[in-house]
């Protein structure tokens, strides 16, 4: 019987390649905070980069067009009275970003259209209502203005932004630092990693714990967990000997994990990025100087590597691009903006393929920016899942593909036979031998007179 070698897959050649250097964002303090957050937050129309600020905490944000050196006068948003953070773009209104910081706070902010000119210190609301600083923001997927944050006083509180009024407060469920807060696929649930090493499914508006599981990881580092569209479970954490994992779990029954896997025993926690339409999970560790990135299946072993983008700089943090703002013409199917230490350097991740026709199963419906839901609908108990729009609209065919036909009549231009040409010639010449002969037959005539 024979064996299939190699599975097959149409991400098996997915391969990423840094932009050139006039595409980075250049001579960026990138900030120094000693967080497991990202740094760095990313939609169709800015990259947005928290950075060293002297005297409270601030962010960039530039248009995505805005390459190479940033100025260092250029305006940032400066309202923080300690370090940020965290920092999520809002997924219905691109103009719109929270953050969260030591300074307990939590604020929402809304962009111009062309983006900053002068620095921007007055946020639209400011949200308080956390003891200790705010590590973690996360909207909700679905829901217009309903906003998350998790602080260091182990709390999480969900809030109606529309109104600035705090709505849930999730207080008594974790006993330490939350290391992270994911949204299910239509807002009903989260999943939440907690330093006491246990990983937690919540639902929020009944204010209960649906099932959680112990030592999910381990080791004493970091975990990180996040939902996939199906409605399980992928987390990153260390095991006893301080070797990174990735494991996989079903959230109705976390008794025994599906699947298990051993990465390496590098010491970044890895940030795991997740595609709901491709079930790619990308995982960048911080400290690290790659990304790699596994197809999430129903066949074992359910979580399939698939290759390694590797660069010789380390990174400080990782933003991830919507689906809705990439490149379809390309067959790009994701966009990192890598941060270093004073640059913040795109990668696009790209299919391989031969055609330039909008390529249907990479780009299946994918989110868009409309709600489904209201905030006073989601409080009170509606679930939605996310409106889906087809990126067939962002596509532009390379190649004109109309078939042009030129009526003119084919005959006209043909040259003319060979047949035909040589005897017109001959006629022509035989003329004037016959000229010249008759002009040396008269010259002795004329001599003779």
């Amino acid at each position: 019987m024979l064996r299939r070698v190699v599975r097959q897959s149409k991400f098996r050649h997915v391969f990423g390649q840094a932009v050139r250097n006039d595409q980075c964002y250049d001579d960026i303090r990138v900030s120094r905070v000693t967080w497991d957050s990202s740094f760095c937050a990313v939609n169709p129309r800015f990259v947005a980069i928290i950075i060293d600020a002297s005297g409270g905490g601030a962010f960039l944000v530039l248009p995505l067009q805005k390459t190479g050196r940033i100025d260092k006068v250029y305006p940032t948003v400066c309202g923080h009275t300690g370090p940020v953070l965290d920092i999520d773009w809002c997924p219905h209104n691109d103009l719109v970003i929270a953050s969260g910081s030591e300074d307990c706070t939590v604020m929402v902010w809304q962009i111009p259209e062309n983006g900053l000119e002068t620095p921007m210190s007055v946020p639209v609301v400011v949200l308080e209502g956390h003891s200790k600083r705010v590590g973690i923001v996360s909207w909700h997927p679905t829901a217009r203005n309903v906003l998350l944050s998790a602080g260091c006083d182990n709390q999480i509180i969900i809030w109606n932004v529309g109104t600035g009024q705090a709505m849930i407060h999730l207080e008594d469920m974790h006993p330490d630092v939350i290391f992270s807060v994911s949204w299910s696929r239509n807002g009903s649930l989260l999943c939440t990693a907690c330093k006491d090493k246990k990983v937690r499914v919540i639902d929020p508006r009944k204010k209960k714990i649906v099932t959680e599981k112990d030592k999910a990881h381990e080791g004493a580092r970091p975990m990180r967990a996040i939902f996939l569209a199906d409605g399980n479970i992928f987390t990153t954490g260390f095991s006893r000997m301080s070797e990174r994992q990735l494991a996989l779990w079903k959230s109705d029954n976390m008794d025994e994990p599906i699947c298990v896997q051993e990465m390496d025993t590098s010491n970044g926690v890895l940030l795991p990025f997740y595609d709901p339409d491709t079930n790619v999970v990308y995982l960048c560790g911080k400290g690290d100087s790659s990304i790699r990135y596994f197809e999430i299946t129903d066949e074992a072993p359910f979580v399939h590597y698939l290759s390694t983008f590797s660069t010789k700089e380390p990174q400080r943090g990782m933003g991830y691009m919507p689906k809705r703002g990439l490149d379809v013409n390309k067959c790009e199917i994701a966009r990192f903006y890598k941060l270093h230490e004073r640059k913040c350097e795109p990668i696009i991740m790209t299919v391989p393929r031969k055609s330039d026709l909008f390529q249907d199963d990479l780009y299946p419906d994918t989110a868009g920016p409309d709600p489904a839901l209201e905030a006073e609908e989601w409080f009170v108990g509606k679930n939605g899942g996310p409106i889906l729009v087809s990126l067939k609209d962002g596509y532009v065919s390379t190649k004109s593909r109309d078939l042009k036909v030129v009526k003119t009549n084919v005959l006209e231009s043909k040259p003319a036979p060979k047949a035909e040409t040589i005897p017109t010639v001959q006629k022509h010449t035989n003329l004037l031998l016959l000229l010249w002969y008759l002009g040396q037959c008269s010259q002795p005539q004329q001599e003779k007179c």
